[in-house]
This record gives structure tokens, sequence and C-alpha cells, in this order.
């Protein structure tokens, strides 16, 4: 774990050299899918995180695993993967089968130093993973159509960064970007297929629910 905000700055220089962006990724619809997430009792520095596997085709539960840690780095918006990665790896590799594509509730290239946790996780682990956040940090965008599947750049200055993708007609969009071995256009078909009758993906529904129940119960 870095000492200070400067050395996690450069840890995540020199991770984000390792990121594989030239890979597709698994087609949607098959294999697995495991939606990682975290919850935190500020109050006793404990973070809980949970990872659940779905079968791909069917979203049947393969299996799902939390792990419970310490917060050992302070709160620093844009390093808040060094607040989690512990934890968010433990949690996976308890798992056991082997998790297939990983969705973070956060962020993978649109990130300031293009290196968010969906890119931390995936450089640590050699998994392809992508992140679907429910804001779009501080980059812009259009909004995107009123239809499920209409989408628009997220944008750092002209850079594309990510999508904001409406995954329900008339809901607010998501905002979705590549950590590792997936294209931005397969991440959204990903996306959208996961978001079958929810803003957001079943994934992240899923480990959401399972990681606050793990924080309520968790007696660290």
């Amino acid at each position: 774990m870095p000492a200070d905000e400067a050395e996690a700055r450069a840890v995540q220089d020199t991770l984000r050299s390792r990121v594989v962006l030239d890979e597709p990724g698994p087609p949607p619809g098959t294999g697995r899918v495991t939606g990682v997430d975290v919850a935190y009792d500020d109050e006793r520095d404990v973070v809980v995180a949970a990872a659940v596997v779905l079968d791909g085709a069917t979203f049947e539960v393969v299996a799902e695993t939390t792990a419970v840690g310490r917060v050992t780095f302070p709160y620093v918006p844009g390093l808040l993967a060094f607040r989690e990665i512990p934890t968010v790896l433990a949690a996976l590799e308890s798992l056991p089968v082997d998790p297939g594509l990983v969705i973070c509730d956060g962020y993978g290239r649109a990130h300031p130093r293009r290196f968010g946790l969906a890119s931390h996780l995936g450089v640590l682990t050699g998994l392809p993973v992508i992140g679907v956040a429910k804001n779009p940090f501080t980059f812009s965008y259009e909004q995107p159509g009123p239809r499920r599947g209409d989408w628009s750049p997220l944008l750092d200055g002209e850079e594309e960064v990510g999508r904001a993708l409406r995954t329900q007609d008339g809901v607010k969009p998501v905002f979705v970007s590549v950590g590792h071995r997936t294209g931005l256009d397969n991440a959204c078909a990903h996306t959208l297929r996961l978001t079958r009758d929810f803003r957001q993906p079943e994934t992240t529904r899923r480990a959401d629910s399972l990681c606050r129940k793990a924080l309520r119960e968790a007696a660290v």
C-alpha cells in the first residue's frame, strides 16, 4: 500500500502502462460476468467487498463471496482505488470459479489519470474489466437520446474516455469506460445486456446488496 498521495500517483503511472486496450473482450451472453462493489463503515474504518458471479446467458448466480478489510488509505479523489483494491482482490481471490468479465461500480479510462478502479483491478488480476459508474466524474457529455441504447461520448476535452449510455427509456444514463482487455463497444454491449430491467447492471445490483448485508453483519 502506498505511503502517501505522491507514491500512489507513482504507482498509477507505473501500472497504467500495462493496461491492454487492443482486445475486444468476451462477447456478451457468454461465459461468466462478475460484479464487484464495496461498502464502508467510516466510524470503524471498515470496508467490505463483494463479488457475485453470474452466468452470462441466464444471470443465474454461479458463486458469490465477500471480504472484510480495514481502510488504510485516506479519501482522495482520483485515488479511491487504493482504499478498495486490497479487499476487492481478497473477495475475487476467494471465488471458487473463474470470474470471467468483471464489472466495477466505478471507472476505468474515465479517470483524470486514465487509471480508475476498473483499470487497476484489471492490471493486477489480468482479467477483462469494465467500469459502469452512476455519474460522469469530472468529464463532460451531451445528453444521449431518450431511448435505451442511445449514447454519447464522455469527453475530456476532445478525448473520448467513455460513454454516457441510456440503459432504460427516459432514465438517467450510466457512464461506461474500459478498464482492461475489453473494447468500449463491447463494454457498452455488456452493459446493455446486464440492464434488462434496471438502470444499473444486474451484476452491480447483486454485489451492492451483498456487500451492504455483509457490512451489517461484519463484527470487526
